[in-house]
């Protein structure tokens, strides 16, 4: 389970790689017809607190990875957080900006994969290393 997540995390640190390089290049992501991803990337949503989503997904995804060699709640949560940040910037897309990024689908559903493998891989961990210290 641990192989799996981190490839999900690899993947959804290579979407937030590469969207966070279409940011400060200032060019349009590649998108297919039914998306419109440079809408999204360019939207208010875009930025949370001042800094690009993008580069918060890399924060997160990165801590994700790391997380897998401590103990399982730590991943668990941090999976947790994604998913919230996620859901708020689906939320965004359909009902403020009104358009979807195919790439924040996908990083939405890596969040989503990664959340459920963190939940069955610390309820299948020992007692004694699901536990808070």
């Amino acid at each position: 389970m641990t192989k799996a997540i981190a490839g999900l995390a690899l993947l959804g640190l290579a979407i937030s790689i590469y969207l966070t390089y279409v940011h400060y290049a200032g060019i349009e992501p590649v998108c297919s017809s039914i998306s419109n991803c440079d809408r999204v990337q360019n939207s208010e949503y875009a930025d949370l607190l001042g800094i690009p989503v993008a580069v918060l997904g890399i924060a997160g995804y990165a801590a994700i990875l790391a997380s897998l060699r401590s103990r399982v709640d730590v991943t668990a949560l941090l999976a947790y957080l994604a998913v919230a940040l996620s859901a708020y910037l689906t939320w965004a897309e359909l009902f403020k900006i009104d358009a979807i990024c195919q790439w924040c689908v996908g990083s939405a559903i890596i969040t989503l994969l990664i959340a459920g493998l963190a939940t069955l891989r610390a309820l299948r961990a020992p007692l004694h290393h699901r536990a808070l210290s």
